[in-house]
């Protein structure tokens, strides 16, 4: 059977369908709008289709075994330009293709929710039997599709990731997620801006979140796992990042007071491990730079992209 990944022009999605059709044997069909491009190679058992996910409703899913839901307006400052169609693509859709999933016989749903459902904590160790406390329209997104896929889990495994910040290369980049955005200003400024710096944030490299995604796969993870290998204040990880790249760093007032701590004991505990950290991903993409592989474009800034571009508004 295939394996449908939405969201699979993404930047984590980009990664994922490559590792699919490098370390599995099954067709893979992608869902996405390409609002950002669509970096994904040419492969005889990839189907890529232009398409929203708002309109999936009526599609059959019988043919796949597995969804990877990745699909999904990205980040706070995303979500709070149409709050709207925010709720409509990362909820109302999602609620749609879980239950058409589960008509059709899916096996598996594995979504990934964020880590900043946890909101503001003081907690040395936030684990998945906290309560929630999103502070954003994007965070609360999150945490109701999360429930409405756990409905389904009477009915094929659903899988939910919260992962931390992603950091590392993708064809299709992302700057502005922390240690990518502090890698590409101390290569391109010699500068780095920090906003705050105490506010502690977890970390993922990108090429552990796809071997989890595959882990998870392989080995029918059911339920809910937090995913994140590094706990760093914002400061620290610019010294991280200062630390390869020659760069000073200006510390301002804060302007996002976010802070939390994730402890990913359950997942280690199926025996997944991550083999990457932050250091890892700022020597890569210190080489993306270098080599050409990697420049400051304006699709990779998704904000800022969105407003030139008028994405995400309501259909």
């Amino acid at each position: 059977m295939a394996i449908l990944v939405t969201g699979g022009c993404g930047y984590v999605g980009t990664r994922l369908v490559e590792a699919l059709l490098s370390r599995t044997d099954q067709d893979v069909t992608v869902i996405d709008t390409a609002w950002f491009g669509n970096y994904l190679p040419r492969h005889p058992r990839l189907i890529v289709r232009i398409a929203d996910v708002r309109g999936l409703d009526r599609s059959d899913l019988s043919a796949f075994e597995t969804i990877f839901h990745l699909a999904g307006i990205a980040n706070d400052p995303a979500a709070m330009l149409n709050p709207y169609a925010s709720w409509e693509v990362n909820v109302l859709a999602t609620m749609r293709l879980a239950d058409r999933a589960a008509r059709d016989g899916v096996e598996q749903f594995i979504f990934p929710s964020s880590g900043a459902v946890y909101g503001i904590r003081s907690e040395p160790r936030i684990t998945e039997d906290l309560d929630l406390m999103p502070i954003s329209d994007y965070n609360k997104t999150k945490m109701v599709a999360e429930r409405v896929i756990l409905s389904y889990d009477d009915r094929m495994t659903t899988t939910i990731l919260r992962p931390a910040t992603v950091c590392g290369f993708s064809p299709r980049m992302r700057l502005d997620l922390t240690v990518n955005l502090l890698t590409m200003q101390a290569l391109t400024n010699g500068a780095m801006t920090v906003w705050g710096g105490n506010q502690v944030r977890p970390h993922i490299h990108i090429d552990d979140l796809i071997d989890l995604y595959l882990f998870a796969r392989e080995r029918r993870l059911n339920g809910i796992y937090n995913a994140a290998f590094e706990n760093l204040t914002v400061l620290d990880t610019a010294k991280l990042v200062a630390a390869q790249i020659p760069a000073t760093i200006d510390v301002q007032p804060a302007i996002d007071p976010r802070s939390y701590r994730l402890c990913s004991d359950r997942l280690l505990a199926t025996g997944f491990a991550p083999k990457r950290n932050v250091a890892t991903a700022v020597s890569e993409l210190a080489g993306a730079y270098r080599d050409g592989r990697l420049t400051d474009a304006p699709a990779w800034h998704t904000v800022n992209w969105m407003k030139a571009q008028n994405l995400g508004q309501a259909s």
